[in-house]
């Protein structure tokens, strides 16, 4: 057991070197080491609760990292689980301090539901980003026009200024692709997505061409399904997939729906879009035709003196 502690100090002392994806990825590091120390000693959720003051429902929240936590309980927890080397134990309460700081996302609260910080933290952290839309142009990839009209379509009762808020909040988000430890970002887009001029001519024409310069950027591949495929493989709707360097964080798949999103982890979940995922980008359209098919679009009413 002693050994597989110096093993997990190791893992934290590295992600406290390197730190990458801010306070979402660290919450769900320290949770996962919380977990392995806990199990490996046996004690139940509920006594683990006990300990603390709280229930196992507490214990289970800051396990999945859903939650941030009191350096006191991380003490409390660590003693509970045989943790007394003090260097270990500062390894951990630091890796607590650090998840307890606010991300930049944060002064985006006014606009920002709960359920979507956590994607916006994950991507931070993610050294690939796999999507596949079938409505909209991914987030990622929309221009401030395009997003509005996005955003007023989801959010009818929404104020011109939240409109606006959460417009700088995509913008915001974008950024991550062109930092210095950029993502690889690998999207698929459904025809139908390309040939609704959501927000207006002017607007989708801005959009095609953002989508043609972004996908010469060397860490972003962009794939087009195109009706004539025919059938595809069913996703069930938008789809992503998240990776990450930090060998503590599995493969996670987001689905988001109106007011809600489901983040799913388990193995077989993950392999079960991993794989619908991987015959979507067989069988859409190669990369390297990807500007052919942009070009191709110039037919439509109002692209063709623009593009």
């Amino acid at each position: 057991m002693a050994s597989a502690q110096a093993g997990r100090i190791s893992s934290v002392r590295d992600i406290l070197s390197h730190p990458r994806g801010g306070p979402t990825v660290l919450r769900i590091v320290l949770g996962t080491h919380l977990r392995r120390l806990r199990e490996a000693s046996g004690i139940t959720r509920e006594a683990a609760g006990d300990a603390i003051r709280g229930s196992h429902a507490k214990i289970s929240r800051l396990e999945l990292g859903r939650v941030g936590a009191k350096e006191r309980d991380i003490a409390d927890l660590l003693t509970l689980y045989g943790v007394v080397d003090e260097e270990q134990r500062e390894q951990f309460l630091a890796l607590a301090r650090q998840a307890g700081k606010p991300g930049w996302w944060q002064r985006y609260n006014d606009v920002l539901p709960s359920w979507f910080e956590t994607l916006i933290g994950l991507e931070e952290a993610a050294s690939m980003i796999r999507t596949y839309e079938v409505q909209f142009i991914p987030g990622l990839l929309q221009t401030p026009d395009y997003a509005r009209a996005c955003i007023r379509l989801g959010n009818p009762r929404a104020t011109d200024r939240q409109v606006e808020r959460r417009v700088e909040l995509r913008m915001e988000r974008q950024r991550l692709l062109t930092n210095a430890h950029a993502p690889k970002l690998w999207a698929v887009v459904d025809e139908a997505a390309l040939r609704r001029p959501l927000g207006g001519t002017d607007a989708m024409r801005a959009q095609i061409r953002h989508l043609r310069e972004m996908a010469e950027r060397p860490n972003i591949t962009l794939q087009i399904a195109p009706f004539r495929l025919g059938g595809l493989a069913a996703a069930g709707g938008p789809v992503t997939i998240l990776r990450f360097l930090e060998p503590d964080l599995p493969d996670i798949v987001y689905l988001e729906q109106l007011n809600s999103a489901l983040y799913l982890d388990k193995r077989e979940d993950v392999e079960d879009y991993l794989a619908v995922m991987d015959s979507l980008c067989a069988t859409a359209e190669p990369h390297g035709k990807t500007e052919e098919f942009l070009d191709g679009l110039r037919f439509l009413e109002g692209l063709k003196r623009s593009l």
